[in-house]
């Protein structure tokens, strides 16, 4: 017995944003075809990552197709969870409708369980019952989450009113984001000037099948439209964004003197994958792990944020840098969060 009050006693609680997300039909997916499925899932999970370190957000538990991340701030998190869809649409326009790995996301804010590194409780399981109520590639926020951010994200919203979930005791007020159109927000729709051309398509295969056509002229059809598709997603993709290839950088990064310290270079390295940088690396400069992200907009310009985290991921300091790339060179220049100077001069490898 006194076992159990010093256990209860010594249970920690916070508030915090949790982010709620996983993949619609994702056993269908996956029933399909395993290793495209696989690797498509992979790389949205590396956008995932990117976007809530940037964000300062944290994941704190995954299973599957699951991805549970934390935030200190909901207007963070609810701008995570439109950037990471927005980003995913893009990935997934690439791919033929019936493969894309669509995630629903839920954003709720509430008193959470901290056991370790996991959080647990009513309010993260609330976050996962509300991207049940939102469509693939979409975003569901509880009303907690909406008092806190409304008129400090030019966003729109649509009212579900009061909803029930499952295990969930209480009823929820619960918001959809949507586009100014009034539509869901940043789900994937089929180009406008697309519309009137499968219009033609549609009426080509009732004409086909009428005809006597049968099922192999239809079918060799869809497949030379599918083709069109895609290779029309991928020149549209070089034409927006250039610059964004799978390509290794590397050079020096610089820190300014400090009060208690002198100024300081040291190698460093980062991979280009999608238009992000991404990587990590024992840290040079202090115990622990530094690790790096950023963001390359199509006319070249570069934000990124480098962090340095303690073995038990107790974050030490953070920089904020911009700049440019151009013709294999990334140049950036910022400063720490107390002021301290700093800056990066990378190269592309091999170049």
């Amino acid at each position: 017995m006194a076992s159990d009050i010093d256990a209860t006693q010594h249970l920690q609680r916070k508030l915090a944003t949790i982010l709620s997300g996983d993949v619609a039909g994702y056993a269908r997916l996956m029933a399909e075809d395993e290793e495209n499925t696989l690797l498509t899932f992979r790389g949205h999970k590396l956008v995932f990552e990117h976007l809530i370190a940037q964000h300062r957000g944290r994941i704190f538990n995954t299973a599957g197709d699951a991805i549970l991340a934390e935030f200190a701030s909901p207007v963070e998190a609810v701008r995570c969870a439109t950037e990471i869809q927005a980003a995913l649409r893009t990935r997934n326009d690439q791919l033929p409708p019936s493969r894309r790995v669509e995630f629903r996301l839920g954003v709720n804010l509430g008193d959470v369980l901290v056991q370790g590194t996991d959080l647990l409780g009513d309010s993260v399981n609330l976050a996962a019952r509300l991207q049940t109520a939102a469509e693939p590639g979409g975003v569901c926020i509880s009303g907690s989450v909406y008092d806190q951010i409304q008129n400090k994200l030019s966003l729109s919203f649509r009212s579900l009113g009061e909803q029930s979930f499952k295990n969930i005791p209480q009823s929820v007020r619960t918001f959809l984001i949507i586009s100014p159109d009034g539509q869901d927000a940043l789900l994937p729709a089929t180009p406008r000037r697309f519309a009137g051309a499968w219009r033609w398509v549609a009426v080509a295969v009732v004409l086909l099948a009428a005809a006597g056509g049968g099922w192999w002229a239809w079918s060799r059809h869809q497949a030379a439209v599918a083709a069109a598709q895609q290779q029309e997603a991928a020149r549209l993709a070089a034409a927006l964004h250039p610059a964004i290839v799978d390509e290794a950088y590397e050079g020096q990064v610089c820190f300014g003197p400090a009060p208690d310290d002198q100024a300081r270079c040291f190698h460093a390295q980062a991979t280009l994958h999608d238009g992000r940088l991404l990587d990590q690396w024992a840290s040079d400069t202090s115990d622990g792990t530094m690790l790096v992200s950023g963001e390359v907009a199509p006319d070249g310009t570069v934000k990124i944020v480098m962090r340095s985290e303690s073995a038990d991921h107790t974050r030490q300091f953070i920089i904020d840098l911009a700049g440019t790339l151009h013709d294999g060179k990334l140049d950036a220049a910022g400063s720490f969060r107390n002021g301290r100077a700093a800056s990066l001069n990378w190269r592309r490898s091999g170049g």
